[in-house]
């Protein structure tokens, strides 16, 4: 009898496989199930059948998505309603093991150094728009000159988390990640040369969006770069002298999106809904299909130390305790840090995140809000998209940025910043063409959408009796511009009138840090700060959306 039983077990095994190989699993064979073409490229069309999951870049943990309470907060002393406690969804993600650290922002400034000359005055304020500033630790009532010229620079601070650094420079960090992940992979995979991941030229620069849209125009437009790795030869040799001629057919001779090897998302902030996701790392707190509310930190349980009889009493993160206690009594008692401390200091959340409360708040993607909107969106919710789309110049090409026409932005306190880089395509906002009878957008600025903009705004009326100068949110409005002479030419706005901070160009900031007491520890607290300031408290870390399934595992009846 139990031969039997073993017979069809191995009998229907077989019949499985069968069914499998002939088109019957999941994954694509070698022929279309549409045609029953070939898709292997012999016919022209090829698809990637062997395709698995998407790999964590560098640096990055994997988050899986789900249903959680933004917002939900223990203790509201602030009284200002701008947490209340709504539904939202998130799709799975990655995220940041640690914050972005002085060692790693350093390794961008050494290329932009090594790229920009700061030395040659075309490029100066490309590499002083990218440096931090440092002069935030300074405080008129303490001595922290040290602070201001080692934290960044000395190697014994590599490992703690840069700060300084504003909203902007965040965002071109996470620029400037994806480009040189995707050039390293190509160079890799043998697409590209080896010997480019060393240059420094200005005029032949790497840009991911370039690649994919134009190859023929990235690295300057140096194809013997782009096409100048063994892959890259080999596949010139397999076609043929004649093919190999003929300088306008480059089928195959470029990583394409449909292949699958670049990454499939760029290195970004994370929206303010991912970071208190991940902050919460609802894992342990998972009974069946319900989360037992216990949490109030990242952390489980109600306190900011240890109740493991392993390293009882010990702190779970770096906070200020009380007023002039920023570490605690030295000694066992000690958090182990008076300002940041370095990465790892803490031991991780569920998710494998570390320092999600404590050490420095971080930037995140949104423009600050005091409300949610979860009646419009609870899906991925983010406010502050900018649609724009590649600039299409005279000879109906894509326009690429060049060292000649690189466009800076002057920023609130007068500092300079490049608005774009060389080799990056041109973006213009998007127009009629991609709005017209659209229903799930119509402009290309919906930073104030249902919150600030003029239908929405108290003053609203229709037809010619809308009043420009009466907005929503009445905040300053400093002017700062630069004269022929070089000179910045500020003015403040001095009006005594205004009534709030907030406007668009203000951004969340998550999480508390070291100058901060238990309540900002709170993943559901939320601030706000200028987008183009910087503080000593205030650091970032970069996030990735993830393509495909939302898990990595398949799931399994629970008995």
């Amino acid at each position: 009898m139990k031969n039997y039983s073993v017979l069809n077990i191995f009998v229907a095994t077989i019949a499985s496989v069968l069914l499998i190989s002939c088109g019957g699993g999941s994954d694509y064979s070698n022929t279309s199930r549409g045609t029953g073409w070939d898709v292997t490229g012999k016919n022209g069309f090829e698809l990637n059948t062997k395709y698995k999951d998407q790999d964590a870049a560098p640096g990055l943990v994997f988050v899986e998505g789900g249903t959680f309470t933004m917002g939900r907060v223990k203790d509201d002393p602030m009284h200002d309603w701008n947490n209340t406690p709504n539904q939202q969804h998130v799709q799975s993600f990655y995220m940041d093991e640690t914050e972005v650290t002085n060692g790693m922002y350093l390794e961008m400034l050494d290329w932009i150094k090594g790229v920009f000359p700061p030395e040659v005055q075309e490029y100066r304020d490309i590499y002083n728009g990218a440096v931090p500033d440092t002069l935030v630790w300074r405080n008129r009532l303490g001595y922290n000159e040290d602070m201001t010229k080692n934290y960044l620079r000395f190697p014994a601070y590599a490992n703690y988390p840069v700060v300084g650094v504003s909203w902007i420079q965040a965002v071109e960090f996470c620029n400037w990640r994806t480009d040189r992940v995707n050039e390293k992979i190509l160079v890799d995979q043998g697409y590209t040369d080896r010997d480019q991941l060393g240059a420094r030229d200005a005029n032949q620069l790497f840009n991911t969006d370039t690649y994919l849209n134009a190859p023929t125009l990235v690295y300057g437009g140096n194809d013997s770069i782009t096409r100048g790795g063994k892959r890259s030869a080999q596949l010139e040799k397999s076609r043929g002298k004649l093919a190999a001629k003929r300088d306008t057919d480059t089928t195959g001779l470029y990583i394409t999106r449909e292949k699958g090897i670049l990454l499939p998302a760029a290195y970004r902030l994370p929206t303010e809904a991912e970071w208190e996701y991940a902050a919460l790392g609802l894992g342990s707190l998972r009974e069946y299909n319900s989360y037992r509310g216990r949490k109030k930190y990242p952390w489980d349980g109600q306190y900011t130390r240890s109740g493991s009889r392993k390293n009882r009493g010990d702190h779970l993160a770096n906070f200020k305790q009380g007023d002039g206690d920023y570490g605690g009594i030295a000694g066992w008692s000690d958090d182990g840090a008076d300002v940041t401390a370095p990465i790892k200091s803490y031991e991780p959340n569920d998710f494998g995140v570390y320092d999600m409360a404590g050490n420095v708040s971080e930037w995140v993607a949104d423009v600050y809000r005091p409300i949610v909107d979860d009646e419009f969106n609870d899906f991925n919710y983010y406010r502050g998209n900018v649609y724009t789309k590649n600039q299409i110049g005279p000879d109906g090409k894509i326009a690429v940025v060049t060292t000649e026409d690189i466009q800076y932005d002057t920023l609130s306190n007068g500092k300079l910043i490049a608005r774009n880089m060389p080799g990056e395509i041109r973006q213009i906002a998007v127009d009629d063409e991609e709005t017209y009878l659209r229903t799930n957008f119509d402009r290309s600025d919906n930073r104030n959408f249902r919150d600030g903009d003029a239908q929405s705004s108290k003053y609203y009326r229709t037809g010619d009796e809308i009043d420009p100068n009466q907005r929503m949110y009445d905040s300053p409005q400093h002017q700062v511009t630069v004269g022929e002479d070089g000179k910045f030419d500020r003015q403040y706005d001095k009006s005594n009138t205004r009534s709030t901070l907030i406007d668009n160009e203000v951004r969340v900031i998550k999480g508390g840090s070291w100058r901060d007491r238990e309540y900002w520890l709170d993943p559901a607290t939320r601030r706000f700060y200028p987008q183009d300031m910087a503080k000593d408290d205030l650091g970032f870390r970069c996030a990735m959306s993830r393509v495909g399934s939302k898990s990595k595992k398949s799931k399994s009846p629970r008995n």
